[in-house]
């Protein structure tokens, strides 16, 4: 692959990207390859890549004559090169993030999404520099594309232009399952139309439409989110985060999941939301059956708002499995009635507090669930320790996961997985 990748760039005066020569002298073939050209590679300096570094491997990876016709498996191909029979595979996912592709290097990548030779099945461009020509190019090449299941997109200033033409594919592409759209710069407009649109798309798995420009005070994304969620029975995942949502949007919401039953994963996290917003998602909780993890971290739901949300965890039946309260402004009290919860409630096992007021009440009722086993040290955030007779809790490094659909059971391939929960 890397000599074939050399040629490519002579043929065309491309100068050879060592980092892409790198990597490509490193993929073996397996039953799924992702060829992984990040630009912020920690453990050595690496060269990033351009748009003229991406139509040398869009050539160097479409170049080629597919000898099994297998969509569901790595392509093994077989190209000639320099009168010699050279024997390459065809990657299923491809990881560019951090990088300098731009609308151009776009043009050149969707070719690898064309539906006589497509083999992709997840696209990684978040934090490059695509706009929203550069969205449009892709959301063309999508719509009759019946391979990607994966498109990541997050912190690419695609705006609304680029947004209504991604959520337009939406409408005809029935084979896309996961779609990251955070820190895009979309506003009400295009948070509306993808609100619209599953309503009738039966395949997305994972949306994430995280901290768009939203000026309206008025929050009319959530009505279209809240009637979204009440007749969509396909999505898993949601993130909502950085939406500037306040009580009124909580209640919305919480309405239309009341009729929802797919939904597994809600992200609503640096939000507005205070107690008052959060009675009615604890009034939710205790009838829904289907959300598992819920990420509440920055908003400020305080004592009470905690204290409604411990009613909730100890109500029987409750599904909750994974709970981030981080950073609420949460005190003694609130953080006691979580803890006791906790004590009643047998299925919430992950649980992050750090960036409360940890009092030693606190710290004591925490210690005693993590050394009895009911809180495992790596489900949380913190850990506890005693000094001159007090006991203390200290921040550890785990966290809520990020992501649900990637790591519960589903890849982007859509066979199981062996990730731990």
């Amino acid at each position: 692959m890397s000599e074939f990748y050399a040629a490519v760039c002579a043929e065309h005066k491309i100068e050879i990207n060592l980092h892409v020569l790198h990597v490509l002298e490193k993929t073996t073939g397996t039953d799924s390859v992702t060829i992984e050209l990040r630009g912020n590679n920690r453990l050595r300096d690496v060269q990033r890549l351009d748009d003229g570094d991406v139509l040398a491997l869009s050539k160097c990876l479409r170049n080629h004559t597919s000898v099994t016709g297998e969509r569901d498996r790595t392509l093994l191909i077989i190209i000639i090169l320099n009168n010699l029979k050279v024997v390459l595979f065809v990657p299923t996912g491809l990881d560019v993030r951090f990088n300098n592709i731009t609308d151009e290097g776009v043009g050149h990548l969707v070719d690898l999404l064309q539906q006589d030779s497509s083999s992709l099945r997840s696209l990684d461009l978040m934090f490059n520099d695509i706009r929203g020509d550069g969205a449009e190019v892709l959301a063309k090449s999508l719509q009759c594309n019946s391979t990607l299941l994966s498109l990541r997109l997050s912190n690419n200033k695609i705006e609304n232009r680029g947004a209504m033409q991604l959520a337009s594919m939406l409408q005809v592409n029935s084979t896309l399952r996961e779609l990251e759209l955070a820190d895009c710069d979309l506003d009400t407009q295009s948070v509306i139309a993808f609100s619209i649109v599953l309503k009738s798309n039966k395949t997305l798995r994972s949306v994430d439409v995280s901290r768009p420009l939203l000026f309206s005070h008025q929050e009319e994304w959530a009505v279209h989110v809240a009637e979204m969620l009440a007749v969509n029975s396909s999505l898993v995942e949601l993130h909502l985060g950085k939406m500037g949502m306040t009580d009124t949007g909580m209640e919305r919401l919480s309405r239309g999941l009341r009729l929802n039953g797919s939904l597994r994963y809600l992200d609503l996290r640096c939000n507005r939301v205070t107690r008052d917003g959060v009675r009615h998602f604890a009034d939710l909780l205790k009838k829904n059956r289907t959300l598992e993890v819920v990420d509440l971290s920055s908003n400020q739901i305080e004592d009470e708002g905690a204290a409604y949300l411990s009613e909730a965890v100890a109500w029987p039946g409750c599904v909750l499995r994974e709970l981030s309260v981080r950073s609420n402004n949460i005190r003694t009290e609130g953080l006691l009635s979580l803890a006791h919860a906790l004590k009643v409630n047998t299925t919430l096992d992950h649980v992050y507090i750090w960036g409360n007021h940890l009092e030693e009440p606190v710290c004591q009722a925490f210690r005693g669930l993590i050394a009895s086993g009911r809180l495992p040290p790596e489900q949380t955030d913190v850990s506890a320790h005693e000094v001159d007779g007090r006991v203390f809790l200290a921040e550890v490094f785990h966290s809520l996961r990020r992501r649900y659909y990637r790591t519960n059971g589903f890849d982007t391939d859509t066979r199981p997985t062996n990730a731990p929960h």
